[in-house]
């Protein structure tokens, strides 16, 4: 786990704190999503489905920071739509640095070189390029071409700058082992991004393409071969161990989307942001007022093959920090990503 170690210890921190008050649920992350446009229209998403209207709104910056305090996320997801197509997002990110709020900027990079100049590097802040393959594969899952030379020299230019830069990447039933390490290689090796989260793509109800959503035994079987030969290791990947393991089938784990929430134009998101069930004005409605224990496979047909981080990766972090054994195997792992 490459996360960095001042992050770490305040993540850490911060969970401590919730035990020892006694807090059953709380967010861990929040996915702020200021507005739903893109310049792009990839296959396996369903957010730019909204109607024209919807589309030209954005969110005012006094009411996406005040959601972000009104939760106490230590932790904020930028995303959308494309968040650089919002004209005040470099202010967003500004006034949630300085309440030391670590930030991740969600990008398709077609305007990061554009609008680079309008932030300041910061160890609370990082761009998190989309990438879902090299070239052709990629370019293939957003629906244009070009899209991952511009993304590259993108994250190019902001490690020049002294920005701190991860990767997103979403795999489909069209992805191989072979695929998947390919790109994570050329990620980790060649372009030397800081971080790199994976995820299994869940099924949007509205995303064009319907045919090539991953299932749970697909997900387990793909990522079991692809980490296989210390690839795993290698890889600086921003997951907890216990999550990796989860992706291979090694252990499982209920979902708990309480702790990253989604918050977006129309509100706080019930129950995730891959699934609306309706919306609430105040992050306490959506904590108090949702039943939680209706999701997750098992439950919820919808759920049946999500393996998706955002459900999965809180529950891995809490089991790790009930465990002393995991939590030093955490511990191990964060201390060697940040010696490479």
């Amino acid at each position: 786990m490459a996360m960095p170690l001042r992050q770490s210890i305040k993540v850490a921190t911060y969970l401590a704190e919730q035990k020892l008050r006694k807090r059953d649920k709380f967010p861990l992350i929040v996915e702020l999503e200021p507005l739903f446009a893109c310049n792009l229209k990839c296959e396996g998403c369903g957010k730019i489905q909204h109607p024209a209207g919807v589309l030209k709104q954005r969110m005012p910056v006094a009411q996406a920071v005040g959601a972000v305090l009104e939760s106490g996320a230590p932790m904020v997801s930028i995303a959308g739509g494309e968040p650089l197509m919002h004209p005040q997002i470099d202010e967003i990110v500004r006034q949630l640095v300085a309440k030391k709020k670590y930030v991740f900027l969600c990008t398709n990079a077609m305007l990061l070189r554009k609008k680079m100049d309008k932030f300041t590097p910061s160890p609370y802040f990082a761009f998190a390029v989309h990438i879902d393959g090299l070239r052709e594969r990629h370019d293939e899952s957003v629906a244009k071409e070009g899209v991952f030379d511009e993304a590259v020299e993108a994250i190019k230019e902001a490690k020049k700058r002294g920005f701190r830069v991860t990767t997103n990447s979403t795999f489909f039933n069209t992805d191989t082992p072979q695929t998947i390490i390919e790109v994570l290689n050329f990620l980790n090796d060649d372009l030397k991004v800081d971080e790199m989260m994976i995820s299994p793509a869940y099924a949007y109800e509205k995303a064009p393409d319907q045919e090539h959503f991953l299932g749970v035994e697909q997900t387990r079987e793909l990522f079991k071969k692809a980490f296989a030969g210390g690839n795993r290791k290698k890889w600086r990947l921003n997951h907890s161990p216990l999550f990796l393991d989860f992706l291979e089938g090694k252990v499982d784990f209920p979902c708990t989307a309480w702790a990253i929430p989604n918050y977006s134009l129309f509100g706080w998101q019930r129950p995730c942001y891959l699934m609306s069930d309706g919306y609430v004005p105040t992050y306490r409605e959506l904590i108090e007022e949702t039943d939680w224990d209706k999701y997750g496979r098992g439950k919820d047909p919808r759920c049946a093959n999500c393996m998706a981080h955002c459900g999965y990766e809180p529950t891995a972090v809490l089991a790790t920090m009930g465990s002393l054994k995991e939590s030093l195997r955490a511990m191990r792992e964060t201390v060697s990503g940040n010696r490479e």
